[in-house]
């Protein structure tokens, strides 16, 4: 069975959520709903679908969404109780009527290939749930670094993950959760394979109160993203032959060309060339800090 996680705290939205999954042509499912101390209480809503939907709410006490939106996720992902399967759908973005019967009717391909990630098509609504993009679909198998490499529109609502393997690697910590969707794919699947489903959608909602939507937030979200790429780097330089390689060096020191009041990714970039006897990028590093100043 799957367990769905909602991690609530933006009501605005949240009924069409909802219907989404009351919605759904194969309910079996259970919702977790963890509400992230929300001054906007949603209890309202949710008896609304206490009769059509398999409901868990929990309310905590303490926010911890605004410090860290991973530590939010994982104390949610700690109320499901025996789903071998889960996803995190966001309190904004809603389903198409089939997804759910969809992960049932690819799930023998998921068991006999031993693939641990199912991805949906995807299409961008707004704030009036218009949509402002065409579908995007997938590769039916395709490796979780061909797509990052790729450029690959994501979001974590459209992925779904094996219970026991995200649990064992554990989404990562960068601030606003951002690109933490992406290397938990990685990581979940081990490098390896995801399978797509073409013919079901996940709408994915982009407004001034998504993350994605909020054009406030640059440095925090470029922050995250020398985190990641840094990551990725650090961790698993051994996986990336020369081209990938290259395309992470290139968003790793763009990080700090955008932010050269942070001389600790200086450091850190500078170390992690060296120690690794690249010393090749160590100098077009440096260079390209001379040309930006």
């Amino acid at each position: 069975m799957i367990a769905i996680i909602i991690p609530y705290y933006k009501k605005k939205f949240f009924r069409n959520t909802l219907k989404s999954l009351a919605n759904q042509t194969d309910k079996r499912f259970k919702v977790y709903i963890g509400d992230d101390d929300s001054p906007e209480n949603p209890t309202d809503i949710i008896s609304e679908f206490k009769d059509t939907l398999n409901i868990v709410y929990f309310k905590f006490q303490i926010n911890l969404g605004s410090k860290s939106l991973v530590k939010h996720w994982e104390r949610c992902i700690n109320l499901i109780r025996d789903e071998n399967w889960i996803t995190i759908l966001g309190d904004d973005d809603t389903y198409g009527a089939n997804v759910v019967s969809e992960f049932y009717n690819n799930y023998n391909d998921l068991f006999n290939l031993d693939i641990k990630v199912l991805r949906y098509s995807t299409i961008k609504i707004d704030s009036k749930d218009k949509q402002i993009s065409k579908v995007n679909t997938n590769e039916r198998i395709e490796k979780s670094i061909d797509f990052f490499f790729k450029n690959t529109p994501s979001s974590l609502s459209e992925y779904f993950f094996e219970r026991e393997q995200l649990q064992k690697v554990k989404f990562k910590d960068f601030p606003l959760a951002w690109h933490s969707d992406q290397l938990a794919v990685i990581e979940v699947s081990d490098f390896g394979n995801v399978l797509s489903v073409e013919n079901a959608n996940v709408y994915v909602r982009i407004s001034e109160l998504s993350i994605s939507g909020n054009q406030n937030l640059y440095y925090e979200k470029l922050n995250a993203s020398f985190m990641f790429y840094h990551y990725l780097l650090k961790k698993y330089l051994s996986k990336f032959d020369k081209q990938q390689y290259d395309m992470l060096s290139i968003k790793l020191n763009k990080c700090f060309i955008n932010n050269k009041k942070r001389v600790d990714w200086f450091l850190k970039t500078s170390y992690l060339y060296l120690t690794n006897k690249k010393i090749k990028d160590f100098f077009l590093f440096y260079n390209q800090i001379i040309k930006n100043l």
